[in-house]
């Protein structure tokens, strides 16, 4: 959205009193809420068994690739379904101060400008802290080695547990979880194994942005070429995406983000690659050769056949992992068993709006591919599909559970769960949008009802619309009778704004109706456009 519009609608919404200045206080009816990222979403640090000396390597900038690559490569065990590392010295662990929260919030403390990078779950725990919520009375952090599978049962020995804390922390209520990303798939994984635990402690569950049926197009590129959880500049001291690409060859929880191959996809994900061969008269052609889910296995076997890592002076191989995908097959079998129990209420939240891999294609008809031990060396191209930059809307909805509701977003897949409309839906659903500041008489609760945005060009110009509608549900009757019969009151604002060089210029509009009250609600529309145009 631009800046200009959002701006707008942010201070018709603050005269409408829909957001409130923050009041630092505690809220003791609220029930308890456990929040779970995804991954690479929790701190890791590394423990040294010989010294005990422990160094966070996870997330880091500073001489971020040489310690990753020293502390976090690791190799599958078929055996127990866990990644060990490569350093027999070195123990992995997830730092569990301010009750879970600290690992989850902001993954490199150290980092001072340009901090907002590696925020993760930072933004939610302000917001719900300004709610009313209390670190280690009502609001926890659930953090994991999410080089794991999202079914290794000391993760899940390790979830029970804290649900059985969290119950007693809070006096015994039960507990609403958030989970983001594969964070949803290690809560159904649980769902899928633990029901019993599961229906004791929890009260109901808000997975986000979710990739129930896998993430096709962005595993696909990762288990090929790898991939950059951080861009822009800081990306020059980050890890390399071949060092990140040596870690999630051996990751279980990765190939459990592969497409899932037993899906009904709307279009099936493909792996298509443009290939060059000879035929018996020593003529070259070019044709395009497209591989499903299933089909694709032999492609990445033959691709990373020869993938090698020197880890202290030794070559060792590291091929894709035909027994890591087995392990990956059975824990997508589990979760296409799990059932959220009749008491728990679930609720999906899924981003929209963003171009996001889908199918992913090597080489062109004039570049074609003549060895697939190319392809790790190869920038791929995206099909996409609409969803969050990283999963398919298609995927995210598909949970497979009987649900209060699913909700769309437009958001990308790591700034949703910062998105104020996702926290006034959550809020909501956590039945957490009261204001104990308010006299009860005058007392409101605000449902969002519908959010459009759209944006498109016209005549060279950037244009930008906003519709939202919301009820307003106030227990006071006073004048209702009289007010139901009076007209809509409208308002309007507009703004604008030219750029120094006088090239640039943006205009807003928004216009807020408020209907009268009818049955206790009150219904407001708000509808803005911003029109830009840039030098």
């Amino acid at each position: 959205m631009a800046m200009l519009l959002e701006e707008l609608v942010k201070s018709m919404e603050m005269w409408l009193k829909l957001i409130k200045k923050p009041q630092e206080y505690i809220d003791p009816t609220l029930d308890p809420v456990l929040l779970v990222p995804g991954v690479a979403g929790s701190i890791l640090n590394a423990v040294d068994k010989k010294t005990g000396r422990t160094e966070r390597v996870w997330v880091r900038i500073l001489g971020a690739d040489h310690e990753f690559c020293d502390k976090l490569w690791c190799r599958f065990d078929p055996s127990t379904g866990k990644t060990a590392n490569l350093d027999p010295d070195t123990i992995i662990e997830v730092p569990e101060d301010r009750y879970g929260l600290y690992a989850i919030d902001n993954l490199d403390p150290d980092m001072i400008i340009g901090s907002d990078c590696v925020y993760y779950f930072h933004d939610m725990i302000a917001e719900m802290l300004s709610w009313g919520y209390q670190e280690g009375k009502t609001l926890f952090g659930f953090g994991y080695d999410f080089r794991q599978s999202n079914r290794l049962q000391e993760t899940m020995e390790c979830f029970a547990q804290k649900l059985e804390s969290i119950h007693t922390a809070s006096g015994g209520k039960k507990i609403n979880i958030i989970s983001h990303s594969m964070g949803g798939l290690l809560v159904k994984c649980f769902v899928a194994l633990h029901s019993d635990i599961f229906e004791k402690y929890v009260k109901s569950w808000i997975a986000i942005a979710a990739p129930f049926q896998g993430a096709p197009g962005y595993i696909t590129s990762s288990l090929l070429n790898g991939t950059s959880f951080v861009h822009g500049w800081e990306e020059r001291f980050f890890i390399s995406k071949w060092s990140m690409h040596q870690l999630l060859i051996e990751c279980p929880s990765i190939y459990e983000l592969m497409g899932c191959p037993d899906f009904q996809w709307e279009h099936a994900p493909v792996l298509e690659i443009w290939k060059e061969k000879s035929n018996s008269n020593g003529e070259s052609t070019v044709i395009l050769e497209s591989y499903s889910p299933l089909e694709a296995v032999s492609v990445y076997e033959r691709a990373l056949s020869n993938n090698k890592v020197n880890y202290n002076g030794e070559k060792i191989s590291l091929p894709f992992n035909l027994e890591l995908l087995k392990w990956a097959n059975e824990t997508r079998e589990i979760l296409c068993h799990a059932k959220v129990p009749d008491n728990v209420k679930f609720y999906n939240i899924y981003g929209t709006n963003y171009e996001t891999p889908h199918s992913v294609c090597y080489g062109s008809q004039n570049a074609p591919i003549s060895d697939l031990q190319q392809l790790p060396f190869i920038q791929s191209k995206y099909i996409s599909v609409d969803g969050d930059g990283t999963v398919p809307t298609e995927s995210a909805k598909a949970d497979g559970l009987n649900a209060e509701a699913r909700v769309g977003v437009p958001g990308d897949h790591r700034g949703i769960i910062c998105d104020r409309h996702v926290f006034r839906v959550v809020k909501h659903w956590l039945r957490a949008d009261h204001d104990p500041y308010y006299n009860p008489i005058n007392d409101y609760v605000i449902l969002p009802t519908a959010f459009d945005i759209k944006r498109h060009q016209e005549k060279g110009l950037d244009v930008t619309s906003v519709r939202e509608e919301w009820e307003i549900v106030s227990e006071s009757q006073d004048g209702e009778e009289n007010a139901a019969r009076g007209k809509p009151k409208v308002g309007s604002i507009s703004v604008s704004h030219v750029g120094g060089d006088k090239a640039t210029w943006e205009e807003a509009h928004a216009t807020v109706i408020v209907h009268p009250k009818s049955e206790g609600k009150q219904h407001v529309e708000l509808n803005a456009m911003s029109v830009s145009a840039r030098a």
